[in-house]
């Protein structure tokens, strides 16, 4: 079991704390569900409820934790903790440290001092319901965004500890992985196993959940059975992502007869391993296009071709008319922007400003501050020109990534899993930025897990399997 009573944590060098107040208890047994805004305080809490906050961070802490009656405080170090608890975080790279998936997981079971028969069993089991056998002689940086995420929540099941604390751990994954992993928490659940779970993905998880809270600003908004919270229309938008409506807004002015992204036969192989076989896609000026697919599909693969960022190993890509295995990435980015699924990895600079700054001074593109603010007026953070980007919560951070690559005016935006990680009122503003910028004459193509995406936004649906496009639809004017 795991209390918080009255938790209040700042991290160094902030003036305000990230969590407040925060009092809560996860019954054996239970699951508790926290969700919210981003930058709501949810990994913070997740960090306090685990021990690290007290054995790992400075800062400024109040209040008590405690793990089955024990102060946090009184465990000697994460190492204790790691006997009693098993945690996933949202970021799966920065968990995985080994060549191959075997090695992380057999990492996890030799620190638990188990049998070499035991450790066998064991890992032949957790790599069975994590679906991973297939992957077990695989570097992990290989792997799709999803399959990593299933290869950390394999290493935290290996532990076998009674109480289990994930961060998001679907929000890299498709539908059957989505399945999957409820299917595991169903039966931890039934065995007796706490679970304090992090997701924005309520709809698919709460059969399981016990108890939802809703976090913003730091504290707990709201707090109760799922059902009850629900019926207040302002926790609903929050929880239950709706996009209806967003297509029905109109769509950009004609598309012409030359697509601006063709591919003929396109395949792509890492080393031995083929990613993408005999790709052929023509994409029209103004399209809505969304590519669907299971993880290790092949969607994020086949984007990344489209600036340049991979190059075919056999088969053609053309840009806007330019065969893209005889133009630069610089000369790419004039006409394609590629927003990654992790905004993260896009900024390095001081401040909102300078961030939007970069590409566009970089391209020679006049009239500079017109420019910037153009770009952060598209995606509704004018306001947050000064700030230091990271200050940010998730969807604001995401809604940069966009002005970045909005600024250089690219004719041509393309934006991997743009809603990983938002809650539903975050995720309905980020799409409806996306359609401005469609009814203003972009092209936009994303890479999406979410149905509701396809069916409300998109207006052609490219789905691949085992990197092929196995359907390209267009979406019904009115469904």
């Amino acid at each position: 079991m795991i209390e918080l009573e009255s938790v209040r944590y700042g991290y160094p060098h902030t003036k305000n704390d990230a969590i407040k107040d925060v009092t809560l208890k996860v019954g054996q047994g239970t699951c508790v569900m926290v969700t919210g805004p981003s930058g709501a305080g949810k990994t913070t809490l997740c960090l306090a409820a685990a021990g690290i906050l007290a054995h790992e961070y400075g800062g400024r802490k109040g209040g008590t934790v405690t793990i089955d009656g024990r102060n946090v405080n009184e465990f000697k170090d994460l190492s204790e903790l790691a006997s009693r608890i098993g945690v996933v975080f949202d970021d799966p790279d920065a968990q995985l440290i080994f060549t191959t998936v075997e090695e992380e997981i057999l990492s996890a079971l030799e620190r638990r001092g188990l049998s070499a028969d035991e450790i066998e069993e064991r890992l032949r089991t957790v790599m069975e319901i994590t679906h991973l056998s297939a992957l077990k002689d695989r570097a992990p940086h290989t792997l799709s965004g999803g399959q990593k995420q299933r290869v950390v929540l394999a290493t935290t099941l290996a532990l076998g500890t009674d109480i289990l604390i994930l961060d998001e751990p679907t929000s890299e994954l498709d539908e059957h992985g989505t399945t999957s992993i409820l299917g595991i928490l169903k039966d931890l659940k039934a065995r007796g196993r706490t679970i304090l779970l992090v997701e924005h993905k309520f709809q698919r998880m709460q059969e399981i959940v016990d108890t939802l809270i809703v976090m913003e600003g730091g504290s707990i908004r709201a707090k109760g059975q799922p059902a009850d919270l629900l019926g207040d229309p302002g926790i609903r938008q929050i929880v239950v992502p709706d996009f209806a409506g967003i297509r029905q807004n109109g769509r950009a002015a004609g598309a012409g007869p030359v697509p601006v992204i063709s591919l003929d036969r396109l395949s792509h192989s890492y080393g031995d391993i083929p990613a993408l076989t005999d790709v052929s896609l023509s994409i029209s000026p103004g399209e809505f296009v969304a590519i669907v697919g299971e993880n290790g599909s092949g969607k994020t693969t086949l984007i990344k071709h489209f600036n340049g960022l991979l190059r075919p190993t056999a088969g053609t890509v053309s840009v806007r008319g330019k065969d893209t295995s005889g133009a630069t990435i610089t000369e790419l980015a004039h006409d394609v922007g590629l927003v990654f699924q992790n905004p993260d990895h896009m900024f390095f600079a001081d401040t909102v400003r300078d961030e939007v700054a970069f590409g566009p001074a970089n391209l020679g593109i006049q009239d500079l501050e017109t420019v910037i603010d153009r770009a952060l007026g598209k995606v509704r953070l004018l306001p947050a020109k000064g700030l230091y980007p990271r200050w940010l919560s998730r969807g604001e951070r995401q809604r940069l990534a966009i002005a970045c690559v909005v600024a250089m005016n690219p004719a041509i935006i393309v934006l991997d899993e743009p809603t990983t990680g938002l809650d539903g009122k975050e995720a309905r503003e980020v799409m409806e930025v996306l359609k401005d910028l469609q009814l203003e004459g972009h092209t936009v193509i994303i890479v999406t897990h979410s149905k509701e995406i396809a069916r409300d936004v998109a207006d052609r649906v490219v789905t691949m399997e085992r990197g092929r496009v196995i359907s390209d639809q267009a979406v019904p004017e009115g469904s």
